[in-house]
């Protein structure tokens, strides 16, 4: 089955990557299982493990490690699973190796572990080998999604993180998104969003982006209250999560349920001040929503007026991108004549 390369997603013609707030790095970035002073006091057997693998034995450890997460101890199980994880860390050939070695199911049975350390090790392992593309359709066609998800509601905070990570690199094969939405997850990556630290939030975005090309997913995330934690982070410009939050939100306004959920919750003076004083690619995106707002509703297009939003519309049509001041000039026209009934075409 052929799977979504990472840069499919699209808005504006900007790829999913670029999501990332640092042009450099992709959105994947931030999906990324090494952290810093994650597994700090790796034994010296461990050690030891990682040097042979770099060797032509590397097939009978796995096969080894794998034998142990089917029938060892919970300590040894905790071993296995860190080993693979780190092994699985660098390159596709030892994801693939790991994956055909038969490594996924067990690692998946992981996740219903009640020891919570042990549970974290599962989800950075799938995670890992999860970034191999090929492993997407054996990990989830394996049953990972529900597990998954549930590492996500009762996991420690990073294998929430990774959980949430995890589901992203499942959700870009396109069968996988409405799964993952009706196992629950939509709520959770909500409240990871809300309350998560900033990685969290990060892995949380990402993950939403992917899951709410779907309409249904954009429902159930408007429904688990999405639009309250989105508007407070694009207020906050020292969060470094408005442009992610704004790109989720940008795929989400194509449904009137989302729209009615945006202004509830004060988003318009938000978007507003960000087209006035935000970076250029907030602007952009900014303006794009408004646009999505304004067009064939004349309150909220006064609205939008009312809150001084035509000097800055003006400034952006002068000095934007070319995207933006096409968008600024066709907001602007629209605001100029709220009433009018004019229908503006889609740039």
């Amino acid at each position: 089955m052929e799977t979504e390369k990472p840069t499919n997603f699209s808005y504006m013609g900007r790829n999913f990557s670029d999501l990332s707030i640092d042009d450099s790095s992709s959105a994947f970035s931030d999906c990324n299982s090494d952290r810093s002073g994650e597994f700090q006091t790796a034994s010296s057997q461990s050690r030891r493990f990682l040097i042979a693998c770099a060797s032509d034995n590397s097939d009978d450890l796995i096969r080894q490690l794998v034998g142990v997460l089917e029938s060892g101890s919970i300590e040894e199980q905790k071993q296995a699973a860190m080993e693979i994880r780190l092994l699985a860390k660098n390159t596709s050939e030892n994801r693939l190796k790991i994956a055909k070695s038969g490594a996924i199911l067990p690692l998946i049975s992981l996740l219903s572990s009640s020891d919570l350390q042990l549970q974290e090790y599962g989800v950075t392992a799938i995670l890992n080998l999860s970034l191999c593309d090929e492993n997407k359709e054996l990990i989830a066609s394996s049953g990972a999604i529900k597990p998954l998800v549930r590492a996500l509601k009762t996991g420690t905070p990073t294998a929430k993180e990774n959980a949430a990570c995890a589901l992203l690199r499942l959700s870009q094969m396109e069968e996988n998104k409405v799964a993952i939405g009706r196992s629950g997850a939509l709520p959770l990556l909500v409240n990871l969003l809300e309350n998560g630290g900033i990685r969290g939030k990060k892995d949380a975005s990402t993950a939403l982006y992917s899951l709410c090309s779907v309409k249904e997913n954009k429902i159930r995330a408007v429904q688990a209250g999405i639009m309250k934690p989105l508007v407070e982070l694009m207020a906050d410009f020292g969060s470094n999560m408005v442009d992610k939050s704004a790109y989720v939100l940008s795929v989400l306004v194509s449904v009137p349920e989302a729209r009615t959920a945006l202004v509830e919750e004060g988003g318009i003076p938000v978007l507003v001040e960000i087209v006035e004083v935000g970076s250029q690619r907030q602007k952009e995106i900014s303006v794009a929503i408004l646009l999505q707002l304004c067009e064939n509703n004349a309150v909220h297009r006064n609205m939008v007026a009312r809150e001084g939003a035509i000097p800055p519309l003006v400034a952006l049509s002068q000095s934007g991108t070319k995207r933006a001041k096409q968008k600024a000039e066709t907001l602007t026209e629209l605001l100029r004549q709220p009433r009018s009934g004019y229908v503006a075409a889609r740039a």
